[in-house]
């Protein structure tokens, strides 16, 4: 395998897609910046500016919706809980590996980086996402006008190679690793220096909540657009796509609400997404490991777009029968109370449809349950901020110089 930079130079084993051998050299020179520098809000706004103006960019939603999250406005939101916070500076560089199969993640954990003050070294996605390809061309284009930038952003591709997994982990200060268990283990094979951290997102799971009067009252056609933008645009390999389904209401009105809610769902997926076969293989096996192991029924549907399996009791099994594909366990519940069997450490993102937040978040608070890391309107799981699974992302990857 050969390394190629992006300037035509070649080195084994490393492809550099943004930035050169040369800007690798460079990043243990750099001092780093505050958190949220004028450099890395101006770089940010000219970022979204090009993403928003970008014919290739406007097909892909998750491109649009990451520029309109580095917009002026957007970030000035996201700095008021910093404000104040002037002895914060970054940490040096961060070495982020980016999960395979979510394409934009790699750029939001990057420019989370870089406005907590932070270099970034980047191993891009595996797979070949288009997205990635084109957000590398538009960073490459933003950084021919910042040119003081450049040494902050390498954005590399290799394989499953200890010694580059070594090599980045010892130029690092803060260690990011998405992908899951397996990623993270093979990972820290590599160590860190003494001072460094590391910052790992592993497997999760997530639940959505749905009052069945709210839903049969809404916009049929939204709250599926709603749902899909939630679990079908990222295949439901995002951590945040909900793969539990529960049913708040009377039995009548719950029974009523699922049809209506999933037959607007197969209506908008039958012109928008394709089931491959191997996903089609993989729903049917987790459907008969889910009759072997509990009390599951099968709804009918009119093909296999959607996977639907009821289910009696709600435990902490369940989420280990884990599939993507439009693969759904769905639950009927008399109180929020039961769903803290879900609630694990692993759980992720709850989220919900005409639910009182304030009712969610106090349920939740009152199970004291050792997971749930965030509460969100349906339709939003996918929005990025810059606390994600509980860690403070800024301030985990800043430090702060006391003053006493």
């Amino acid at each position: 395998m050969q390394q190629h930079s992006n300037d035509g130079m070649e080195r084994a084993d490393v492809t550099y897609v943004v930035g050169t051998k040369e800007t690798e050299a460079q990043m243990e020179l750099l001092r780093p910046l505050p958190i949220f520098s004028k450099e890395s809000k101006d770089f940010l706004a000219a970022l979204a500016e090009r993403i928003l103006s970008d014919a290739e960019a406007k097909a892909y939603p998750d491109v649009v919706t990451l520029g309109f999250w580095c917009r002026p406005a957007s970030l000035r939101q996201m700095e008021k809980p910093y404000v104040g916070e002037r002895n914060r500076l970054g940490r040096g560089i961060a070495f982020h590996v980016a999960p395979a199969n979510v394409a934009v993640n790699f750029a939001y954990s990057c420019l989370a980086a870089f406005l907590a003050g932070n270099a970034s070294i980047v191993r891009l996605p595996s797979k070949d996402f288009p997205q990635v390809r084109i957000l590398c061309r538009l960073v490459s284009e933003v950084l021919q006008e910042y040119p003081a930038l450049l040494p902050y952003f390498l954005f590399v591709r290799y394989g499953h190679e200890l010694a580059i997994n070594a090599r980045y982990s010892s130029l690092c200060q803060t260690r990011v690793v998405w992908g899951g268990d397996a990623t993270i283990k093979a990972v820290r094979r590599a160590p860190l220096a003494p001072r460094a951290r590391e910052i790992p997102f592993a497997d999760r799971h997530s639940l959505v909540v749905i009052d069945a009067d709210a839903c049969l009252a809404a916009d049929r056609a939204c709250i599926a657009q709603a749902f899909y933008r939630d679990t079908y645009q990222s295949d439901q390999n995002a951590c945040t796509a909900p793969y539990f389904v529960v049913w708040l209401g009377k039995a009548a009105r719950v029974e009523a609400a699922q049809e209506a809610f999933w037959g607007a769902l197969h209506e908008c997926l039958k012109t928008r997404y394709a089931l491959q076969p191997v996903q089609a293989v993989a729903k049917l096996a987790v459907l008969y490991r889910l009759g072997a192991c509990t009390e599951a029924r099968k709804a009918p549907m009119p093909d296999n777009l959607i996977t639907r399996v009821h289910v009696r009791v709600l435990t902490e099994a369940l989420p280990d029968c884990k599939v993507g594909g439009g693969f759904f366990i769905e639950y009927a519940a008399r109180d929020l109370a039961e769903i803290r069997p879900l609630c694990t450490r692993a759980c992720q993102t709850l989220s919900y449809y005409g639910v009182p937040r304030e009712t969610l978040l106090d349920a939740v608070l009152s199970m004291r349950p050792a997971g749930v890391d965030r509460i969100v309107p349906m339709g939003r799981t996918m929005d990025f901020a810059l606390v994600w699974d509980g860690v403070d992302l800024v301030r985990a990857m800043s430090r702060v110089v006391s003053l006493v």
